[in-house]
């Protein structure tokens, strides 16, 4: 039967979000329906909504109208035939990454919403009192665990401590410095110091949000705005980061994480590693020959190599052995018809932390 809910529609690039009803018809085989206890608002979703239907971002064109939003709690009330790790009743957490991804595998199904009289695409879309998702975006939530601050496991989680756990694998007393304070820098921080990585540098244009970083793991902090963050973390550390981590994006901090990173020596030692994580809007300029001398390596990641199957688990117990705070990394709630304030308060760096969406 098709279930009707509200949802944040993206009609046009640069315009705010109509909430409006829309349809969601029952699942597919492979589909399951899940009504939201609450979902995190991702910077990443401002580069989609400024997007023109002109655009391609890396072949993918935007879409117009769309829904936004890719991390949620909620509770399954409907799945498809196929379905087995999760039922009806269960708590579970939404992302955009395969919870168990194989190589070779078929595409995930995807899905529509009805709105007006026409079909608008849902993806993993989590701005709305239902999603409507692939089996594979699903992982179960104990039912004791909080459902709001988990929202935000799928994907700033995700992303900031699977860079930390996965991509770069730090070990016990190797250094880190991470740009951007925000969601998914923070977490990053916090899983470097849950790993016993030390000194753990925050870097960012705010005091507020560096002494803010310090909640959560930061040993020391650089304002940008006023130092070269390049210098200091050098001066910090005697030469330079194992790991320097771009959660931000930039143009100037995709430059800046390669020299961060500290170099190697012919014969002697590999360099360290810079990280891009950031979603990017505007392409730095790399020094290959920078890279080749010095033995530094650059890398990015998309999903942090993150599990779900395996590393939402690991989040889950972060959390309730107060490793992972994130009652104090998410700093801002909003209702689902306020989320054009939330949109201009991120946009305007007014949240420190993570902001999410409550769903009644």
């Amino acid at each position: 039967m098709p279930t009707p809910s509200k949802a944040a529609i993206l009609v046009a690039p640069h315009a705010p979000l109509v909430i409006d009803q829309v349809t969601f018809p029952d699942p597919a085989p492979d589909q399951v329906l899940v009504k939201l206890f609450a979902s995190g608002v991702c910077h990443s979703q401002l580069h989609q909504m400024h997007r023109t239907p002109q655009t391609a971002h890396r072949g993918t064109p935007a879409v117009f109208p769309s829904l936004l939003g890719h991390e949620a709690t909620g509770v399954v009330v409907a799945t498809g035939s196929q379905v087995t790790h999760v039922q009806e009743g269960d708590h579970v957490i939404t992302t955009w990454v395969d919870r168990g991804a194989v190589e070779g595998a078929a595409p995930r199904s995807s899905a529509t919403v009805q709105w007006h009289g026409q079909a608008v695409p849902a993806g993993p879309a989590t701005w709305t009192e239902y999603a409507l998702l692939s089996e594979r975006l699903v992982v179960a939530l104990p039912k004791e665990v909080a459902t709001d601050v988990t929202s935000i496991i799928g994907c700033a989680v995700l992303t900031g401590s699977g860079v930390i756990l996965n991509t770069l694998d730090v070990r016990v007393n190797e250094s880190v410095a991470v740009f951007g304070a925000g969601g998914v820098g923070l977490c990053a921080i916090a899983a470097a110091r849950i790993v016993g990585a030390y000194p753990i540098i925050a870097v960012d244009l705010s005091d507020d949000k560096l002494a803010f970083a310090q909640r959560f793991g930061a040993t020391h902090g650089v304002n940008a705005t006023h130092d070269d963050p390049v210098k200091a973390i050098h001066d910090l550390t005697g030469g330079g980061v194992d790991y320097a981590i771009d959660a931000i994006g930039a143009a100037r901090t995709q430059e800046q994480i390669l020299y961060a990173a500290r170099p190697g020596g012919i014969g002697l030692k590999q360099g360290g590693t810079a990280c891009l994580v950031g979603a990017v809007q505007e392409l730095g300029r790399i020094d290959v020959e920078e890279l080749r001398i010095t033995q530094r390596t650059y890398t990015g990641t998309r999903g942090s190599l993150c599990r779900p199957d395996r590393d939402f688990p690991v989040f889950v117990r972060w959390y309730q052995r107060g490793q992972l705070d994130l009652d104090a990394l998410v700093t801002q709630r909003y209702t689902l018809e306020q989320i054009n304030e939330a949109v201009a308060d991120l946009s305007a760096g007014r949240i420190h932390g993570r902001s999410i969406i409550v769903y009644p």
